[in-house]
C-alpha cells in the first residue's frame, strides 16, 4: 500500500524506529514550554473540604492554564522546576496526521501529570482522525526535582512532532476563525458597518460589529449589532420596545446622539422612503387552517410550512402615524423599489399558474404612493426577477431568463430552450411600454443589481466564467465594464445612496473572503478586512488552471489544486468534482467541498465546468435541459481522461469524484457512463427523475429548468432511461450515497432507491444518513463527521486504507 508523505513541516526531537508489526514508535524530545510556575499550599482551615476530600497537591495542575503562554522551548531529561517552591509547568507540541492515526502515547517520569489533546484530557490510546492536533502535559515537581520526562508515540503511521503553530489546511479550518460577512455603508459613504463572525474549534459561533472610516479604513468604534443605515440622513436607526410600542430612534455614527424618527409603528419588516417621510411595511396574513390529524394538500407546494401565509404591503405615514394598506387579496404582494422622490412603488405580486411553464407568475405594477392608484405593467409574466427605478423614476432595470418578455434578450434559436438559471437585465421605459434586452451579447450571467442615484450608472455582479466580478453598465448606451477589485469571487456588495463609493466582499481562489471599499472615481481599493488573517496558521497548496478542447470543439475551463508539498515524481490520487444546480463551481473558498483540504490530505483535485453551467453564455448554459446529464458527463469523463494524460503525477487508478445535489445525480449517472472511477460519493443526489419531479418540494419547478416541457408520460428517454437507478446495474464503482434525512429539496428515497438496487446488485455500496439535516449539512458536529465520512471513504478506495472508515463505522456482524 502506497504511503503519502508528509507536508514539510517543521520537525523537532523526533526519533522514529523501524516499525514492528505495522507501527511506528516515535520518542518526542523536545517542547514548548510555559513555566515553570510557584504554586503555595492554601491557608488551611479545616482538614477537609464540603466534600469531606482532603486538599490534594495534584489539584495544582489544574491552576495552570492550557493556553499559557509558551515562550520557552524545552529539552532533556529532567523537568524545569524551582529551587525553593513547588511549580507546576506546561509542555506541549503538535501533530499533523494527514492519515487517520491509531496507537497509544506513553507519558513516563513525572509522578503527577495530565495529558490532555485538543483540549480534552486523555488517556493513553490514539484514534485520531486527520487534523491539526495540540498535545499538552501539565505537571507538578518539588523543588530541585530530578523527575524525567520521556514520551513516545507508539502508532500505525510515522508521527512526525512539531513545535510550530503552522499546519496544512485542515477540516477545522474549513469553518473556524473569524470571517467578513457584510458591509453597509451610510449614505454619503463617508463610514461602514463591517459585520463579522468568529467560530470556534467546536461550533460556538460569535458576532462582532466595527464602524470604520472608509477613506482611512481606521476603526472608529466597535458596534452592538448591525446597523440600518438612513438612505439619506447620515445615521442609522435603532429599534426599541417601548411601553408596548414599536419605536424607532436615528442615531449619529460619530457622536451616538439619538433622536427619534418614528413612533409606535405597526408590526411588519419596514423600508424607510428615499424621501424619509413614510414607510412600507410587508406584513404577513395567516392563511387558512387544516385538521392537523387529517388534511387536504391543495397543490404541490402546500406541502411547505407557511405556504398558505400570504403578506400585504401597508404605508405608515411619519407625520401623522396613519397606516393604511397598500395591496389586499389573496396574492402574496412584494415591495421591489421606491422611486428616489418617493412618489412610485414598484409592487410585484407573486402567484402559480400549474397550467404551464413557468408555473410562478408575477403582475407587476407601479403604485402612487399616495393615492395608492396603481398602474399595472404587465400580468401574468412569467420568467422575471425584481426590478429597480431609475434615478429619475422614468425606466425600470428588470432581471429575467433569456425566455423574458417573449424571448427578446435570446440569442438562441425558437427551437432551443434556453436555461431558467441564466439571467438577463431588461430596460422598460414607462412611458411607451418599450422593452430593451440590456445584456442579450453579455455571456456573464447577471446577479445583483443596484442603479446609482449618484451617477446613473447600473452597477451589479456576474458569474464570469468561474469568477464572479463586478461590472458597470451605462444604460444610455449599453456599455458595460469590469470594474478593477480585488478577489475572484465578489458575494455581496453595497453602494452608498448619494457617493461614488461601493463596499463589497469578495474571495480569491486560496483566500477567505476580504472586505474593500472601492471608491468609483479614483477606483482606488480599500481593505477593511484582509481576509489572509482568516487563515490563521494553516497552509494552504496552490491552484492553476487547467482547460482543454474537448472532441466537440469546446474549450471547458478547469481549476488544478496542488498539495503544498507537491512533488511532481510521486503520484498522486485524485478527486474530481463539478457543478451542483446550475451555477459554476465558483472560486468561493469557503466550501465544505473544499479542495485546499483534500490537497493536505495527500489528494489533487481537479474542478472543471462542464457544458450546462452558467456563466458562459446562453449556449453553453441551454445545454443542461433536456438532456439529462448527458452532455455534462462526456465533458467530465473527457476531462479527466484528457488531465491524467497530461500530468504523469496523477495516478489514472485512483481517481475519485463527489457531488451534491445535481452533483450528485451526475455522480451517480457516471458511474453508468464509465468504470474510469475508483470511489464515488453522491450527497442529495437524485437518482430517479421521474420520483424526484414528484417528492421535493422544488422537484417539479427544477424539472422546469432541467426538463422544460417535458414530462414523464411524454419524454421516458429522459425520465426513465437517463436516471441512474434504471442503469444501476452498470455500477461498479464503489460508491458512498450521503443525505440529511430531513431533506425537502431531494428526499432521503432518492439514495434509498439506489442504496437497495446496489445492495441486491452485490455491489460496494454505503449509505450515511445525517439526522435532522435538511439539503445543507449545517449543525457543526454533525458536518464534521459528514465531512470525515467523504474522506474515509475516499481513504478507502484511493488509499488502500479503511482505518479512518473503520473507526467511524466500525464493523457488525449481522
Amino acid at each position: 500500500m502506497m504511503k503519502l508523505s508528509f507536508l514539510t513541516m517543521v520537525a523537532v526531537g523526533v526519533f522514529c524506529t523501524a516499525p514492528v508489526y505495522g507501527q511506528t514508535k516515535s520518542e518526542i524530545r523536545q517542547f514548548n514550554l510555559a513555566g515553570p510556575y510557584a504554586v503555595s499550599q492554601p491557608v488551611v482551615l479545616d482538614t477537609v473540604d464540603v466534600q469531606g476530600k482532603a486538599f490534594a497537591e495534584s489539584s495544582w495542575l489544574s491552576a495552570l492554564s492550557l493556553t499559557s503562554p509558551t515562550d520557552k522551548t524545552f529539552s532533556g531529561a529532567v523537568l524545569p522546576s524551582l529551587t525553593d517552591s513547588k511549580s507546576v509547568g506546561l509542555l506541549t507540541f503538535y501533530v499533523n496526521n494527514t492519515d487517520y492515526l491509531k496507537g497509544k502515547i506513553e507519558v513516563k517520569g513525572p509522578r503527577n501529570h495530565q495529558l490532555f489533546i485538543d483540549g480534552a484530557e486523555a488517556s493513553g490510546d490514539l484514534s485520531l482522525s486527520p487534523e491539526h492536533h495540540t498535545f499538552a502535559i501539565r505537571y507538578l515537581v518539588e523543588p530541585n526535582d530530578t523527575d524525567s520526562i520521556r514520551v513516545s508515540i507508539d502508532a500505525n503511521i510515522p508521527v512526525v512532532a512539531t513545535l510550530d503553530k503552522s499546519h496544512p489546511y485542515m477540516s477545522h479550518d474549513l469553518f473556524d476563525g473569524k470571517r467578513v460577512r457584510d458591509m453597509r455603508l451610510s449614505a454619503d459613504g463617508a463610514y461602514v458597518m463591517v459585520a463579522y463572525q468568529t467560530a470556534d474549534r467546536g461550533g460556538t459561533s460569535r458576532w462582532s460589529y466595527e464602524l470604520r472610516d472608509t477613506k482611512t479604513g481606521r476603526l472608529l468604534s466597535m458596534l452592538p449589532h448591525s446597523v440600518r443605515w438612513m438612505p439619506r440622513t447620515v445615521a442609522w436607526l435603532e429599534e426599541r420596545k417601548e411601553n408596548g410600542q414599536r419605536n424607532l430612534y436615528q442615531v449619529d455614527p460619530l457622536t451616538g446622539c439619538q433622536s427619534r424618527f418614528a413612533s409606535d409603528i405597526p408590526e411588519g419588516d419596514f423600508t424607510v422612503s428615499p424621501t424619509e417621510d413614510y414607510l412600507i411595511l410587508s406584513v404577513k396574513e395567516e392563511g387558512p387552517k387544516e385538521d392537523p390529524g387529517v388534511f387536504e394538500v391543495l397543490e404541490m407546494d402546500d406541502r411547505q410550512p407557511g405556504w398558505r401565509d400570504r403578506t400585504y404591503l401597508s404605508r405608515y405615514d411619519l407625520a401623522t402615524g396613519i397606516s393604511q394598506r397598500v395591496t389586499f387579496g389573496h396574492k402574496t404582494t412584494s415591495l421591489q423599489d421606491i422611486s428616489a422622490d418617493g412618489t412610485k412603488l414598484l409592487v410585484g405580486a407573486a402567484y402559480t399558474r400549474l397550467s404551464r411553464r413557468p408555473t410562478e407568475v408575477c403582475d407587476v405594477m407601479v403604485v402612487d404612493a399616495k393615492t395608492l392608484a396603481a398602474d399595472t405593467l404587465f400580468v401574468n409574466e412569467g420568467f422575471i426577477g425584481s426590478g429597480c427605478f431609475s434615478p429619475d423614476g422614468s425606466q425600470i432595470l428588470f432581471s429575467g431568463t433569456p425566455e423574458a418578455f417573449d424571448r427578446i434578450g435570446c440569442q438562441l434559436p425558437d427551437s432551443v430552450t434556453p436555461s431558467m438559471t441564466e439571467n438577463e437585465f431588461f430596460l422598460y421605459d414607462i412611458a411607451t411600454k418599450k422593452i430593451t434586452p440590456l445584456t442579450k451579447d453579455f455571456d456573464p450571467s447577471v446577479g445583483t443589481a443596484t442603479w446609482s442615484k449618484h451617477d446613473g450608472q447600473i452597477y451589479f455582479t456576474a458569474e464570469d466564467r468561474d469568477y464572479v466580478n463586478l461590472f458597470a453598465l451605462n444604460p444610455k448606451s449599453g456599455a458595460i465594464r469590469q470594474l478593477p477589485i480585488s478577489g475572484d469571487d465578489t458575494y455581496r456588495f453595497d453602494m452608498a445612496e448619494h457617493a461614488p463609493m461601493i463596499a463589497y466582499l469578495s474571495y480569491k481562489t486560496m483566500e477567505p473572503a476580504s472586505g474593500y471599499v472601492m471608491n468609483l472615481k479614483t477606483k482606488k481599493n480599500h481593505t477593511m478586512f484582509d481576509g489572509r488573517t482568516a487563515l490563521g496558521d494553516a497552509q494552504v497548496g496552490t491552484c492553476q488552471d487547467w482547460d482543454f478542447v474537448n472532441s466537440r470543439g469546446d474549450k471547458v475551463y478547469g481549476r488544478l489544486y496542488l498539495p503544498k508539498d507537491f512533488d511532481a515524481t510521486k503520484k498522486y490520487p485524485m478527486i474530481v468534482y463539478y457543478y451542483g444546480g446550475c451555477s459554476p463551481v465558483s472560486r468561493y473558498f469557503e466550501s465544505p467541498y473544499a479542495p485546499q483540504y483534500w490537497n493536505t490530505l495527500g489528494y489533487v483535485a481537479y474542478i472543471l465546468q462542464p457544458s450546462g453551467a452558467t456563466g458562459f453564455g446562453q449556449e453553453w448554459a441551454s445545454r443542461h435541459v433536456n438532456t439529462a446529464g448527458r452532455g455534462p458527463a462526456e465533458d467530465i469523463i473527457e476531462g479527466t481522461k484528457k488531465i491524467c494524460e497530461t500530468h504523469p503525477f496523477i495516478d489514472a487508478t485512483k481517481i475519485g469524484c463527489m457531488g451534491a445535489s445535481y452533483g450528485g445525480f451526475m455522480t451517480q449517472y457516471l458511474q453508468t457512463q464509465t468504470d474510469l472511477f475508483a470511489a464515488a460519493v453522491s450527497h442529495a443526489g437524485i437518482a430517479n427523475h421521474t420520483s424526484y419531479w414528484g417528492e421535493g418540494y422544488w422537484g417539479y419547478n427544477y424539472s422546469e429548468v432541467s426538463m422544460a416541457n417535458s414530462y414523464p408520460w411524454s419524454h421516458r428517454q429522459l425520465y426513465v432511461d437517463q436516471s441512474p437507478l434504471f442503469n444501476a446495474d452498470k455500477i461498479h464503482t464503489p460508491l458512498l450515497l450521503l443525505h440529511g434525512n430531513a431533506d425537502t429539496n431531494v428526499p432521503l428515497i432518492e439514495s434509498l432507491q439506489m442504496f437497495t438496487a446496489l445492495k441486491l446488485l452485490g455491489r460496494e455500496v454505503a449509505l450515511v444518513e445525517v439526522e435532522g439535516e435538511n439539503h445543507h449539512i449545517l449543525d457543526y458536529a454533525k458536518r464534521e463527521k459528514w465531512l470525515a465520512t467523504q474522506m474515509a471513504w475516499f481513504a478507502r478506495w484511493l488509499k488502500g486504507d479503511s482505518t479512518w472508515w473503520n473507526a467511524l463505522y466500525p464493523k457488525k456482524h449481522l
